[in-house]
């Protein structure tokens, strides 16, 4: 806490002062969600909106625009005016996109960085009832199938899709053959196409698995997150099995808002994030949809243009752009 504080309190002087932020906001904020209802990224924006808007004083609406991998919100904000009243709940597909699409995504720099808000863990999940315990297990499977074995995901170049791929490639497998990927659109489709056997595997966002891995439908077999999960203490991350390519990857949101946002007003939501980051209600939610808040953690540009070279790095080495 000591370092958030410290952190908003420099980036006020550096502003010139909370003065200059006395007469933002006048009026609600809407927080566009590059997604659908319903979702991880939906979940994370509603909780953000919940615990900001008292800190505020004044509403935050949530708007969701999906559509083109987040890309439709994603452009509805980075095209709006940089006052504070158009902000953007960021994804991993903000740096995701433009790396492996930039001639159809918004760039991954093309924003005013305000703050990172939280992890969200990816899960590694087979159903309750399948052979496999553990993460050797399923591989070993996978070497035997020659391509047979399935997993779901929202796209081959979805971060969905690259955690699997990831892990295949991280265990000397081809990424793009060793397992077979079958397309669902959302979480919720995703875990349902599971659950119902129709794939043998998952590698998805947290939000959308745990009720599943609770109630025994599902086990976990590794998370893809900078730490273990506080609900799945048990359950070793991708980078302590030794996964170099798989420890890499994780989900995440932050705020974002049109380039060249003021910094009175970016210090004002910095300063409002500073006390979200201890508000109990915040955290409450995070850990309900399994999710680490990382509020004051990272350096949002430079983490932001890390993950663009990652999965830059993995589309070349994946074969989906030239080396």
């Amino acid at each position: 806490m000591k370092k958030i504080i410290g952190t908003i309190a420099l980036t006020l002087l550096a502003a010139g002062g909370p003065a200059l932020a006395q007469s933002y906001p006048e009026k609600s904020v809407t927080l566009v969600v590059p997604y659908g209802p319903g979702g991880a990224s939906d979940l994370a924006g509603r909780a953000l909106a919940e615990t900001a808007q008292p800190i505020l004083g004044q509403p935050v609406t949530v708007m969701n625009k999906p559509g083109a991998g987040g890309m439709n919100g994603a452009r509805f904000v980075s095209d709006a005016d940089a006052d504070g009243y158009t902000l953007l709940l960021a994804r991993v597909g903000m740096a995701l996109s433009p790396a492996v699409t930039p001639e159809s995504a918004v760039p991954w720099d093309a924003y005013t960085f305000v703050s990172a808000l939280e992890a969200t863990p990816m899960i590694l999940a087979v159903r309750g009832d399948a052979p496999y315990e553990n993460v050797d297990d399923l591989i070993n499977a996978v070497k035997d199938s020659n391509g047979a074995m399935t997993y779901a995901a929202s796209g081959a170049t979805a971060i969905d899709g690259f955690t699997t791929q990831a892990l295949l490639a991280d265990n000397d497998l081809d990424p793009l053959t060793a397992a077979t990927l079958v397309p669902y659109k959302g979480g919720g489709a995703l875990a349902t196409a599971l659950l119902g056997g129709h794939v043998d595997f998952v590698a998805m966002a947290a939000a959308s698995l745990m009720p599943h891995i609770e109630s025994g439908d599902m086990k976990a077999l590794m998370v893809f997150a900078p730490e273990r999960v506080d609900s799945l203490p048990d359950v070793a991350t991708a980078d302590e099995l030794g996964y170099e390519k798989a420890g890499q990857i994780t989900g995440w949101s932050a705020l974002y808002a049109p380039k060249d946002m003021p910094e009175d007003v970016v210090a004002k939501w910095q300063d409002v994030l500073g006390q979200v980051a201890t508000d109990e209600k915040w955290l409450e939610l995070a850990a309900r949809r399994g999710s680490i808040s990382t509020i004051g953690s990272v350096e949002m540009p430079d983490y932001a243009k890390s993950q663009y070279e990652l999965f830059n790095g993995l589309a070349k080495d994946f074969g989906y752009l030239p080396q």
